[in-house]
């Protein structure tokens, strides 16, 4: 970039802390400033000024004080600067440099066209920047903007490596006499974490201004142009999964405060230059902030600046910085969604996230919330109205409970947080300040569902030669309860059937979890007789049921159901109770669906999309038609029909059963089998089990027949016992 540059300020800060290449990478405040103006036109340099930085300590005596004046004294005549000023703050440091500045431009009259110069980045960026974020003070307009010498040596003298330079190479190659100090030569191998002496600095203004009339005279006749830009402000944005992100300029922080935001973040890494949309706040398994963000910085020179500030503080916390990858931060900040794309479109909005929505709420209702017609309470309205609310849902539709509002400023969010917990419906409302990458992470999460590419060979492999749909007339000793809060535990379950809980079968209580491996509201008792389920259907049906872990109630629809219809279930097939046909009743009148890994050809149903589009599978015909074409079952076992379908994108249901044994979904074996013995399935087994030993341990007590197969990871194993002492009943039951 090209700028009009009448006077170039050298400026040189010191803390009291590390120097050279370590020059704030240990928090230290600022204690010297010292700076020369350089006039580009008339190639004239102005006087050195120093201003030195000392806290106004009230507790000191008098005699101290007088102390540390003569101190100052023999310190000015020592420093060598024509000027030399004190401040008691930096806030005041800093005004004070910007004044004597513009007061000394005004006063030359070449012009009014003014920039800093430093050697290298470190003293605006990792120096005064920080320090003024970690204050909350408002840095001068001219620290925004500056060149970096060593970058405009490079620029004229390309062989140079630039990060082998500094003040003493580039003197000595342009000829520029320098007497440098031993104790603070940068060429050798002092500690760079030593503190410089306060000559130092005078020393290193006054050789670089000489540097800069060397390049601006001839034969040289250098002109600045590489102007270095600090961003004075995050932009917000998105990221897409297909973008490019090098592994060069991402970072890990670690250690944030769970309530921080991406500004913090910003705040946190202020003076280096942030990717749009690159601050990406990680949630953990439960949707929560997890203390880590992932950075993405426009160039690896300021991924570098920010590796320097690992265990610097964010308020009372200190932050951990790692290197991370471009893959990392896709996986959080990357979406392809159009809907989100749109919602994050506008710019300097300010999102917040609500949790906790009861799950028929509307846009009118959200907007009712922070906007009241009437009454004592905060307006606070939602920036473009039904377009700045978000919905989040599952892949089949239903929400999540999830929503994302946009606020036009940082007013309305605020007042809006202060909502927090509010009652919308009957349900309290929690708010939090978000991000663009968090609405991109959960989106993401949300909207993933499980793909199962092959069905699992040991299961239909073992399947019995019957009917997958129960007889409609079996014995309705179950119950099935719909509609229970999604918090609710077996001991919720228990006190709502009171003293029905009496009439419950050992490890008869089945829970049902949906596709993302959450409770799906649904639940089956097994009972002791069919009376008594029919009386706590008729009793309990409709009643209401509070969770220990929730302050809501819901009531609960209770079914009596057969155990036939309660294993279709667990095995991913639909029940309904509201299907019923009157002329006839048969199989599609029992309100009944097969499961649809198991469904046989003789009935139809609306067939699922294909996991792979049929546009990528003509542009790879061998494999896309593999995909595309329904998988026949191999014959050879005469447990299950050969010419029934497989399909590869088909959906199951995962049951977990608290309080009940590893194997689920219990039914009666039917009759038509020819062996009296049945067959498990236990799913959740661990890849370093120990095979059939963990197995037979698992079973200890029972008895099986020598012809049983246990299944496990790698396959079908026949485990042999003569006693047969794992069993003391003969097997009745069948385990999906």
């Amino acid at each position: 970039m090209t700028a009009q540059v009448d006077y170039l300020a050298v400026v040189y800060t010191a803390t009291s802390g590390a120097s050279a290449e370590l020059l704030g990478s240990d928090e230290k405040e600022l204690v010297q400033l010292v700076w020369q103006l350089v006039d580009v036109k008339n190639k004239k340099l102005g006087r050195v000024n120093e201003l030195l930085i000392e806290p106004d300590c009230s507790d000191l005596t008098e005699e101290r004080e007088e102390e540390d004046v003569v101190e100052e004294s023999v310190e000015e005549k020592r420093s060598g600067a024509d000027c030399v000023s004190t401040s008691t703050s930096f806030e005041a440091a800093l005004n004070l440099f910007h004044l004597q500045l513009t007061n000394e431009v005004n006063s030359a009259g070449a012009g009014t066209s003014v920039y800093l110069c430093t050697d290298g980045q470190l003293h605006i960026r990792q120096v005064i920047h920080p320090e003024a974020a970690s204050k909350n003070i408002l840095v001068p307009d001219c620290f925004y903007s500056f060149f970096d010498l060593r970058k405009e040596f490079k620029t004229q003298f390309p062989s140079f490596d630039l990060k082998a330079l500094n003040v003493h190479v580039m003197a000595e190659s342009v000829n520029v006499p320098a007497d440098v100090p031993p104790m603070w030569d940068p060429s050798s191998a002092l500690d760079p974490s030593a503190i410089l002496p306060a000559t130092a600095a005078v020393q290193q203004v006054q050789i670089m201004a000489n540097i800069i009339l060397a390049l601006l005279s001839e034969p040289n006749c250098h002109t600045f142009s590489n102007l270095e830009r600090v961003s004075e402000k995050f932009e917000s944005g998105t990221c897409s999964k297909m973008e490019k992100v090098c592994d060069n300029t991402v970072i890990r922080a670690r250690g944030l405060p769970w309530q921080s935001s991406d500004q913090d973040i910003a705040r946190f890494f202020r003076g280096l230059n942030i990717a749009k949309g690159g601050a990406a706040l990680c949630l953990n398994a439960q949707g929560r902030r997890n203390g880590e963000a992932l950075v993405r910085f426009v160039n690896e020179e300021h991924r570098d600046l920010a590796l320097q500030r690992h265990k610097h503080h964010m308020g009372n916390r200190y932050i951990e910085v790692y290197k991370a990858t471009g893959e990392d931060f896709l996986k959080i900040a990357g979406g392809t969604s159009n809907e989100v794309a749109i919602f994050l479109s506008r710019e300097d909005q300010i999102i917040v996230r609500m949790r906790g929505l009861p799950f028929t709420a509307t846009h009118e209702q959200v907007l009712t919330f922070f906007s009241p017609g009437d009454g004592p309470k905060e307006t606070c309205p939602v920036s473009g109205g039904k377009d700045g609310i978000l919905f989040v849902h599952y892949p089949d539709g239903r929400p999540t409970g999830d929503a994302f509002v946009l606020f036009a400023c940082e007013e309305h969010a605020q007042c809006a947080l202060r909502k927090h917990k509010e009652i919308l419906g009957k349900r309290y409302i929690e708010l939090f300040k978000s991000t663009a990458a968090e609405v991109q992470q959960v989106l993401n999460r949300y909207s993933s569902a499980p793909l199962i590419p092959v069905a699992p060979a040991p299961l239909v492999s073992v399947l019995p030669a019957v009917s997958l749909l129960p007889p409609p007339c079996g014995l309705r000793d179950c119950l099935r309860l719909r509609g229970l809060p999604y918090t609710a535990s077996i001991e919720d379950i228990l006190t709502f059937l009171g003293e029905f809980t009496h009439d419950i079968r050992p490890h008869g209580v089945h829970m049902v979890l949906n596709q993302q491996g959450r409770p799906s509201g649904d639940c089956f008792i097994q009972m002791t007789s069919a009376e008594r389920a029919l009386q706590a259907s008729q009793r309990l049906h409709k009643h209401m049921m509070s969770s220990q872990r929730g302050v809501n109630s819901r009531y609960v629809e209770v079914f009596p159901c057969s155990a036939e219809e309660m294993g279709l279930v667990l095995m991913g097939g639909s029940l309904s109770h509201t299907h019923t046909h009157t002329h006839t009743r048969g199989r599609s009148g029992t309100g009944l669906s097969p499961p649809p890994c198991l469904s046989p050809p003789s009935y139809s149903f609306t067939p699922a999309p294909p996991v792979f589009p049929s546009e990528a599978a003509a542009l790879y015909p061998p494999i896309g038609q593999v995909l595309q074409i329904p998988r026949l079952l191999p014959t050879g076992h005469a447990y299950y029909p050969g010419t029934a379908q497989l399909y590869m994108n088909y959906t199951t249901y995962y049951p977990s059963p608290p309080g009940s044994p590893t194997t689920v979904g219990f039914f009666p074996s039917p009759s038509s089998l020819s062996s009296p013995g049945g067959l498990v399935r236990m799913p959740g087994l661990t890849y370093s089990s120990n095979g059939v030993k963990d197995l037979i341990n698992a079973v200890q007590g029972y008895q099986y027949a020598p012809e049983d197969a246990l299944v496990h990871p790698h396959g079908p194993v026949h485990a042999h016992d003569p006693a047969r002492t794992l069993l003391t009943q003969p097997k009745e039951w069948v385990c999906i």
